[in-house]
């Protein structure tokens, strides 16, 4: 059985297949919402918890490849697994491209889909992993001052105390502490961690 920490999206037209994708996941414990178009997904509010999208490739309005789309352009992360009753090299291409976690064409074994399921619901789990730990790590960053940014930027690059001390013009000693610092509110164990942290963190000149 999948954790029911989770959440199910459907979206189908055809309420037959609703019905049906709505039980199976419900007979693994998970709760499920389906919808029959893209538009009536988009307009409703999705709940704050892993969660993964089933979707129909074929809809009226907007397609699930035009869904997909959407919801990239919106930096709104959700795993996909599309389902579809008519396949083609260039669809299943396009969404594989997008980031779908899958791509089932119609009919398709109940286990086969609820193991779908279970992979793209593990992906929503580290994108959220993900997304938090880049938000604290923004928050240590934004709570450097000034001159422990400009530290920090020139500690990733490998730079020596004396080098950084030269190249800001001010005094070794005061690198030290302002290293110290830097560390510490960084939480960085070491100079390594912190360029691991760094690079998370997009700076330029940070390298591994």
């Amino acid at each position: 059985m999948i954790e029911s920490d989770a959440v199910v999206y459907v979206v189908d037209d055809d309420p037959s297949v609703r019905r049906a994708l709505s039980r199976l996941v419900r007979s693994v414990g998970l709760p499920v919402e389906t919808f029959p178009t893209a538009k009536a997904f988009l307009d409703a509010p999705l709940s704050d918890q892993p969660a993964c999208l089933v979707l129909d490739v074929r809809l009226p309005g907007p397609s699930g490849l035009d869904l997909q789309s959407a919801l990239r352009e919106a930096r709104r992360p959700l795993p996909i697994v599309f389902i579809t009753g008519h396949a083609s090299v260039s669809t299943s291409v396009r969404a594989m491209k997008g980031g779908a976690v899958d791509f089932l064409q119609k009919p398709f074994n109940d286990q086969e889909l609820l193991d779908c399921i279970q992979r793209a619901i593990e992906t929503s789990r580290r994108q959220r992993a993900d997304q938090a730990e880049q938000a604290e790590l923004g928050q240590r960053h934004a709570a450097l001052t000034g001159r422990e940014r400009q530290v920090l930027a020139l500690v990733v690059t490998g730079m020596l105390n004396k080098q950084i001390a030269g190249e800001l013009g001010i005094a070794e000693k005061t690198i030290k502490v302002h290293r110290a610092r830097v560390m510490d509110k960084m939480r960085a164990s070491s100079v390594a961690d912190l360029v691991r942290l760094a690079e998370k963190l997009g700076l330029r000149g940070a390298k591994p």
